[in-house]
Parts: structure tokens; sequence; C-alpha cells
């Protein structure tokens, strides 16, 4: 949850990155899956990572805002 995301070393990096995205949300998506039930501590954590606005990192920029 915490993780940042880092500059892509190569084209290879972010196809295997891509890859392994889809083989975890095909994983996920199946039927068997879904009816696992869910540790509240972990969707309490995801809903908060969702409310957060959405900022793509600019190089050089602040993380503050004028309009704070």
């Amino acid at each position: 949850m915490g993780q940042q995301i880092q500059a892509w070393r190569s084209a290879s990096d972010q196809r295997l990155w891509l890859s392994m995205l889809i083989d975890a949300m095909e994983g996920i998506s199946r039927p068997e899956r879904r009816d696992e039930p869910c540790d509240s501590q972990v969707l309490d954590a995801f809903r908060a990572q969702l409310a957060r606005p959405a900022l793509a990192p600019i190089p050089y920029a602040s993380a503050y805002s004028l309009r704070n």
C-alpha cells in the first residue's frame, strides 16, 4: 500500500510488471476467490488508499499545495 512507483528501467520490466498485474487480476476474479472473506483491516486500508487524490508524481515538484 505504501509503495512508490519507480521509473521503469526498460520496456521489458514494464511488460513483466503488466503481465504480473494481469495474472493477479485474473486469479482474483475467479468465483471461488471472490467468495473468500477478506480481512476488514485490509479492506479499510484499500478504502483509505482509494479515498486519496490520484496525483502523478512530477519531478522537482513539492508535495505541498497553495490550496491547503
